[in-house]
């Protein structure tokens, strides 16, 4: 990842008076050409950096450009790595290792502050996972289409996109990119988007409009509910939507009402509490349940 790469070369510079873009470019398994934008980016983030030529020629930190104690403090890296650490469950390889390794040697117990909070990104797909966010981050860098099966409510379809972003959002992760079939920007969630490939296709990134980038405006909660829940069913409530999104009644019931993108989505929701709820409003929903179960009732029937 370029940010950790950028940190590193930061905290070479500031533990040494000189050094050289061959070295850091050892350093880091990149090539003297990705050395060099480094520096030029490290530059614009305002870190006066000194090129010079010959024999006693290389790469330094301006002299007399002093900061307080280092570019970055103990909790500060601590939070890095937590970080990469969370991406390293969908990755292929550690980033956070490689990335103490280089830049604090000399600092053993970061790695064992950073271990005191485990963020598990990929829950039980990390061998599916890992794969396809490999390959997305790498069509997004070179800018190529992507094509993948895709399996939805309503069927399955073969799709083809120009991917965009890869996005972690309602506990599942997601690419952002433009559909070529459909001429819009859409969401595509990576556990229903298998057989993806690559393709030699190149493609000039459109301006993607503002609105477009929030995403939950993809899942809009139009569709209210009002549902009456036994008492045994708080924790499930609390665990879901939080404290105080229901009101609890002089029977001990409790009553939650809630927006759902759609009717279907709201009844399979439902459905999962069993006898443990009845729903009120609306109307249409009640009636959709009830044959839903009556239907279920006659798959049992001996």
């Amino acid at each position: 990842m370029k940010i950790d790469r950028l940190i590193g070369i930061i905290t070479v510079l500031q533990n040494n008076k000189k050094v050289t873009a061959p070295y850091l470019a050892k350093k880091f398994e990149v090539s003297r050409r990705t050395i060099n934008r480094d520096i030029e980016d490290i530059c614009k983030a305002g870190i006066p950096i000194v090129t010079t030529q010959g024999n006693d020629g290389g790469i330094s930190i301006m002299e007399g450009f002093k900061l307080d104690t280092t570019i970055f403090t103990t909790e500060e890296l601590e939070a890095i790595l937590v970080g990469l650490k969370s991406f390293d469950s969908v990755s292929a390889h550690s980033a956070s290792h490689k990335l103490i390794h280089k830049i604090s040697p000399n600092r053993p117990t970061l790695m064992s502050l950073a271990d005191s909070i485990s963020i598990d990104l990929s829950s039980h797909y990390k061998d599916s996972l890992a794969p396809k966010i490999a390959q997305l981050r790498e069509a997004i860098q070179q800018k190529r289409v992507v094509m993948f099966h895709y399996y939805y409510k309503k069927g399955e379809d073969d799709k083809k996109i120009e991917p965009y972003q890869i996005v972690f959002q309602w506990s599942s992760w997601y690419v952002f990119g433009f559909c070529l079939k459909k001429r819009e920007f859409r969401l595509y969630k990576l556990n229903r988007l298998w057989d993806l490939q690559t393709t030699e296709e190149e493609f000039i990134q459109r301006e993607v409009p503002e609105e477009f980038l929030d995403f939950n405006r993809h899942i809009p909660d139009n569709y209210e509910i009002t549902v009456v829940f036994d008492s045994s069913e708080k924790y499930r409530l609390i665990e879901e939507y939080c404290f105080g999104c229901f009101r609890e009644m002089e029977d001990g019931k409790l009553l939650f009402k809630r927006g759902f993108t759609n009717i279907d989505v709201a009844i399979d929701w439902f459905l999962g509490f069993g006898d443990r709820a009845e729903i009120l409003e609306p109307i249409e929903m009640r009636t959709l349940i009830k044959e839903k179960i009556q239907k279920m009732s006659e798959r049992y029937q001996f």
